[in-house]
């Protein structure tokens, strides 16, 4: 989820001492120019010196204020541009919940049931809440400690929000196809009563007494919160303070994240679905690597508000399934604001799930498309399924080196997740981190304390101009058909602009028998058309029905 990155304002030869002893031997001007690619005169440096110490003195003021990781920046990030426009009224979206749903001969296919298929038999009263929750919650002791995915399980809440589905199911209050279904959380999700503990061990305790907007949100559409799932620690891979997630494929190898736990179970069949976020590749990794559908809608479609922050022009939450069409009906659900983050916004989901794809500009982005040489490769295998559905597929060159010339991405998120963590760095509590490499974010946090606010500030300009370059071939198209992986830099250029991709997948690598996956790649704010392109590539082919036979 991050590399490293670089720069800082004043270099310190020793310790600041205190502050009406401070000299000009104490700050060395000359090697802090030098980290940030800029020469000074000796006189020029003199005539510095004395607005650094004064700088110097407010940050120490500023420090004494200690700033939780939920207060937000004042400066709201937005995908939107100039004269764009948007479609603001939400149509009705029927969800065809099929009638005649039966309980299977083998009661382990339950577990991989898509969720309209439970919902029917919760609807049709053919299982109740309770005995589905009670199936999903064995799983979970069963097989949670083989993934190291579960951090929480929330048996007690999951009992009492069963029961409820319940008991409203027979008084006739159905309140749709989430209602009485099991899911779980990122545990970066504030529930009240349940500990937050962001996957890390300085946090492994703690409790936030909060509910997050996407927690309120199912708990009102009628899901059931059966358990709280592994993170990287504060968000950065598979490693958390208690081992490392697992890939349900082979549990030899780890299921990347940072949203490892909630997808490794919803891949193995212990949840029907989980809710994840995504920086700068956490949900499109892992649902890669282990053979999730992971949705990662438009910047600001879903308020952040009760969940860790880790940069706040770069969080986005999006669901984890193991369908285009689970997902479309989970972000049915989740989609939308509090107003308590004002990055996100209000816009309909007009889904259509028989939408007609020949209808659809859908473009593969062929500049990467050519890197891949081996055309016996999965990628190229989704192409020759949309010619088959009748779909005359658009040759684009989506931005890359030519635009992206320089690591955008890590300036932006290094600068902002140092700012989230200050206190953590300030304080030494990464001293506490169950992992301290180079690339961990312990190093990482102080590394991004060496840059200038001015080289952020003009990284995010550049990142505008890249938003106008991807925004003018989008205009063009519906849909982009890209490589996940190895090809590219699309994941780090969408995440920056904002736009929304659905990662599906698409059968194993023949050297390492290993999930692969393709990428999808929407207009901004439709996540409506993206998922209906999605969903046809899955009714035309097999590969989000193979599940892992570990867990069946």
């Amino acid at each position: 989820m991050k590399k490293i990155v670089f720069l800082f304002t004043i270099v310190l030869n020793t310790a600041i001492p205190a502050q009406d002893t401070v000299s000009t031997k104490d700050i060395d001007i000359q090697s802090a120019a030098g980290l940030l690619d800029l020469r000074f005169t000796q006189k020029e440096m003199d005539t510095m010196y004395t607005g650094v110490k004064e700088n110097l003195m407010v940050y120490r003021l500023m420090h004494k204020q200690l700033l939780a990781n939920n207060v937000p920046m004042s400066l709201w990030q937005s995908p939107v541009l100039p004269g764009m426009k948007f479609t603001e009224k939400q149509e009705p979206v029927k969800w065809n919940i099929p009638a005649n749903t039966m309980l299977p001969a083998n009661k382990n296919d339950l577990a991989f049931y898509n969720i309209l298929q439970l919902a029917s038999l919760i609807k049709n009263k053919k299982i109740s809440s309770v005995a589905l929750t009670g199936f999903f919650i064995e799983r979970i002791k069963k097989y949670g400690d083989t993934l190291q995915c579960v951090i929480s399980l929330t048996e007690e809440i999951a009992m009492q929000q069963a029961k409820q589905a319940d008991e409203e199911i027979a008084r006739g209050k159905y309140r749709g196809p989430l209602h009485g279904i099991p899911y779980g959380l990122k545990d970066l999700f504030a529930v009240k009563g349940t500990k937050t503990t962001w996957g890390a061990e300085p946090y492994k305790n703690q409790v936030v007494e909060e509910d997050a907007f996407v927690y309120a949100q199912l708990t009102k559409a009628g899901a059931v919160l059966v358990a709280k799932f592994t993170l990287g620690a504060l968000a950065m891979g598979d490693y958390w303070f208690g081992g490392r997630t697992k890939n349900p494929w082979n549990t030899k190898t780890g299921s990347s994240g940072s949203s490892a736990g909630s997808t490794a179970a919803t891949v193995a069949g212990l949840v029907p679905f989980a809710i994840g976020t995504e920086t700068w590749g956490s949900i499109v990794s892992p649902s890669s690597t282990c053979g999730a559908t992971g949705l990662r809608p438009t910047f600001g479609s879903i308020s952040r508000s009760g969940a860790m922050t880790l940069s706040w022009s770069l969080d986005k939450v999006g669901p984890i399934c193991r369908s285009a069409a689970d997902a479309a009906l989970v972000f049915n659900y989740i989609h939308g604001t509090d107003g308590e983050d004002l990055s996100a916004v209000n816009k309909p989901f007009n889904y259509q799930p028989g939408a007609d794809i020949k209808k659809m500009k859908v473009a593969y982005a062929k500049n990467y498309f050519d890197k891949i040489t081996d055309t016996s490769r999965n990628e190229w295998k989704v192409l020759e399924a949309y010619k088959k559905m009748g779909v005359q597929l658009i040759p684009v060159n989506f931005p890359d080196s030519g635009v992206y010339n320089f690591n955008i991405m890590d300036i932006v998120i290094s600068a902002e997740c140092a700012a989230a963590f200050d206190e953590f760095t300030r304080n030494n509590i990464d001293d506490e981190m169950t992992r301290q490499g180079k690339n961990d974010w312990p190093n990482s946090f102080r590394v991004a304390r060496l840059m200038s606010a001015a080289e952020y500030i003009n990284a995010n300009r550049h990142r505008y101009l890249l938003m106008k370059k991807v925004n003018e071939l989008m205009s063009r198209v519906d849909i982009v058909i890209c490589p996940t992986r190895g090809s590219g830099n699309q994941g780090a250029i969408t995440n920056l602009t904002g736009h929304p991709v659905v990662c599906l997948p698409t059968g194993f690598d023949k050297n390492v028998n290993l999930p692969t996956s393709i990428t999808l790649i929407g207009k901004l704010y439709d996540e409506a058309t993206l998922l209906a392109a999605a969903k046809a590539l899955q009714d035309a082919t097999p590969w989000d029905d193979v599940h892992p036979p570990m867990f069946k």
